[in-house]
């Protein structure tokens, strides 16, 4: 019998699988956080490393933002997944993503790709509750509708949400990620998070298409990204401003807003309380 995945809250904290320890875990939990969304691709050894995250905590969830399913095989992230349901039960979402061309040498058909792989899952007996899929454009959104609890889009403003919503309706979940600096000067928050906007993502296909399916231009796109386009993809500000810019994600219909906080690693703990405060979590 599966155990409900536990309570994901409004909010998660997204951050780079190599970037998560228990300790920090710990941390993230005790600041309120629900739920961490472990990104960069984690392949099937960090998917073991999961176990001391949920060993260190009580109820935080841990998903995978995403597993990418050119780099891990199905049948590997079903059993990681069986593995840590039965020891952590109802507190691993399994997330899995296509990525992007640029990146895999495979990349072929990837659609059908992700049908298979989750064809596999269903024949491993991973439960559709239990998994999420990276999906921007609405087709692969409404593969997330229809074969897993929901979508994760990454890199994506308010007006993505809204479209999202409309293509997955009103039950599957939706949690996007979405970028943060605790500064409030103009020109050093766009120092921040322009580099982290511009390399990868605005040189890769997926998320350029995506970008413009909502009305950006190439002029936008260009030269590291138009001061526009970088204050719509990273919330800046006083904590209050910040916190604001997230609640538009919820107010377009997301369940639950992903935070990426950037800045320097010495930073991040201050700005990891800061922002936990800001957003008034529960205890």
């Amino acid at each position: 019998m599966t155990t409900p995945l536990g309570d994901l809250g409004r909010y998660g904290l997204w951050r780079g699988a190599a970037q998560v320890d228990p300790a920090l875990a710990k941390r993230i939990e005790a600041a309120g956080f629900r739920a961490v969304w472990l990104g960069g691709s984690p392949d099937a050894a960090a998917l073991a490393e999961v176990a001391g995250l949920l060993e260190a905590t009580e109820r935080l969830v841990v998903a995978t933002g995403i597993v990418n399913v050119w780099q891990t095989p199905a049948e590997d992230a079903a059993a990681a997944y069986h593995r840590l349901e039965r020891n952590f039960p109802g507190r691993f979402l399994l997330g899995i993503g296509i990525g992007h061309p640029e990146a895999v040498k495979q990349y072929r058909k990837p659609y059908d790709s992700l049908v298979d792989y989750l064809d596999v899952l269903d024949d491993q007996g991973v439960p559709v509750e239990h998994r999420a899929l990276a999906a921007l454009g609405p087709r692969v959104l409404r593969l997330a509708r229809d074969r897993t609890r929901g979508a994760h889009p990454y890199l994506t403003p308010p007006e993505h949400t809204r479209v999202a919503r409309e293509e997955l309706g009103p039950k599957a979940l939706l949690a996007p990620e979405h970028k943060v600096v605790l500064e409030s000067d103009a020109a050093a928050a766009r120092a921040i998070g322009r580099p982290k906007v511009d390399r990868p993502y605005l040189h890769l296909v997926n998320y350029v298409s995506n970008l413009k399916r909502l009305g950006w231009t190439d002029a936008d796109i260009a030269d590291g990204g138009s001061d526009a386009l970088i204050d719509a993809l990273v919330a800046w500000g006083t904590p209050e401003a910040v916190v604001a810019k997230l609640d538009e994600h919820l107010a377009a219909g997301a369940d639950h807003v992903t935070v990426q906080i950037l800045g320097p690693d010495e930073r991040f703990e201050r700005d990891l309380e800061t922002l936990a405060e800001a957003l008034d979590l529960p205890a």
